[in-house]
C-alpha cells in the first residue's frame, strides 16, 4: 500500500519505511511516514539480538524541538533499553517512549516489524 493511500484512509494501516540494509545495527536511522494527523518522521532503531529487534518513536525531541532522537546513543539504564536525545541527554524508553527523567513526557510509538527484508510500520 503506497504511503499516499496510507494517508487519504485516515486510519492506522501498515506501511513500508525502509529495508533492513538500510538500518545500522545498534543505532538509530530517521524515517517520514504518512499518519491519520500528517506526515511525521519516525526514528528506527535496529537492536539485532534482542527480544525486540525494532523500535519506532519519535524522532523529535521535545525539549529542544529538534527532530534528532535517532541520532541519540542506545543504552540500558536498569534493566529497560533507551535512547539517549543528542542535545540535551534525556533518557527515552524505547518501548514506550516515557522520558525517564520527566513523567510529564513521552514520545509517540508505533508498531513496528520486519516483512521479510523489508521493515513495516503501523500508523
Amino acid at each position: 500500500m503506497s504511503s499516499a493511500i496510507a494517508a487519504k484512509t485516515m486510519t492506522q494501516t501498515w506501511q513500508t519505511l525502509c529495508t533492513r540494509a538500510d538500518l545500522v545495527p545498534y543505532s538509530g536511522v530517521a524515517a517520514w511516514m504518512e499518519t491519520p494527523e500528517g506526515p511525521a518522521q519516525v526514528a528506527i532503531f535496529y537492536l539485532p539480538g534482542q527480544a525486540q529487534e525494532l523500535y519506532a518513536i519519535d524522532h523529535h525531541d521535545p525539549f529542544s524541538g529538534a527532530n534528532v532522537i535517532a541520532r541519540g546513543i542506545v543504552g540500558d539504564l536498569k534493566g529497560q533499553l533507551v535512547v539517549a536525545s543528542p542535545i540535551y541527554k534525556q533518557h527515552f524508553r524505547l518501548e514506550d517512549g516515557q522520558c525517564l527523567e520527566d513523567d510529564s513526557v513521552r514520545l509517540r510509538t508505533w508498531k513496528v516489524s520486519f516483512k521479510g527484508d523489508e521493515v513495516w510500520i503501523e500508523a
